[in-house]
């Protein structure tokens, strides 16, 4: 009995298996499978972002030049050199002295190092006013030679000529010197002409001009005495 109904089972099984597989084999291979929503929109989001990616490339990629803009160009500005104004010494325009001539060691004179001589120019008061006695004669420029401010010592008149002598000592060193001189009023203020000394200083040499201007001993005449009667 019980061998009978396992053979039935087994043949229960066979059937069904059998039916399962015509079941399959009767299915039309078209048949719509069931579609998952959430697959759907996924898939779809996946082609709209490839789309736009494919447009993205397909467009040309524009590629902005920038042209730089050129730097200003500085203008220099022009240094201008100012030339300072030239001191001009205080003067009173009424004192004007005119230059005339050496009247001893004329220019190049060759003196020996360290001799004493005294220069003397002749010049004219040209101007309007009298010079006066505290007028004075000073070194201007070049090598003073030991010379010394001196006073006028006397008042020279509009117009009269006039020597100026100063006692001067030769360099010691071998070559040229010049000595420049003016006259100043009694303020102290430069006017008129300079005038100057230009000297050759030589090894043993012999002056070739009068050293000195010293104006001649006055000869004393004789008292004459008494005579007796």
């Amino acid at each position: 009995m019980n061998k009978k109904r396992t053979t039935n089972n087994i043949l229960l099984s066979l059937f069904w298996i059998f039916s399962i597989v015509l079941s399959a084999c009767s299915k039309p291979t078209n048949a719509t499978p069931t579609l998952d929503p959430v697959l759907i929109q996924t898939q779809a989001v996946a082609t709209f972002a490839a789309g736009l990616t494919q447009t993205a490339l397909a467009q040309p990629t524009a590629t902005s030049t920038i042209t730089p803009s050129p730097s200003p160009t500085e203008t220099a500005t022009p240094t201008v050199t100012r030339t300072p104004a030239p001191v001009i010494l205080p003067t009173n325009s009424c004192n004007v002295l005119t230059f005339i001539s050496d009247v001893n060691i004329p220019d190049n004179s060759k003196l020996a190092p360290g001799q004493i001589f005294t220069k003397t120019w002749q010049v004219e008061n040209s101007g309007d006013c009298a010079w006066e006695e505290d007028y004075q004669i000073r070194f201007f420029s070049g090598d003073a030679m030991g010379g010394k401010t001196k006073n006028l010592g006397k008042i020279v008149d509009s117009g009269d000529e006039v020597n100026l002598s100063i006692n001067l000592t030769a360099p010691l060193t071998i070559g040229v010197y010049t000595s420049n001189w003016r006259m100043t009023d009694d303020t102290g203020a430069f006017f008129g002409d300079s005038f100057y000394v230009m000297i050759n200083v030589v090894e043993g040499a012999t002056s070739t001009a009068a050293v000195s201007s010293a104006s001649p001993t006055p000869t004393m005449e004789p008292t004459p005495s008494e005579t007796p009667e």
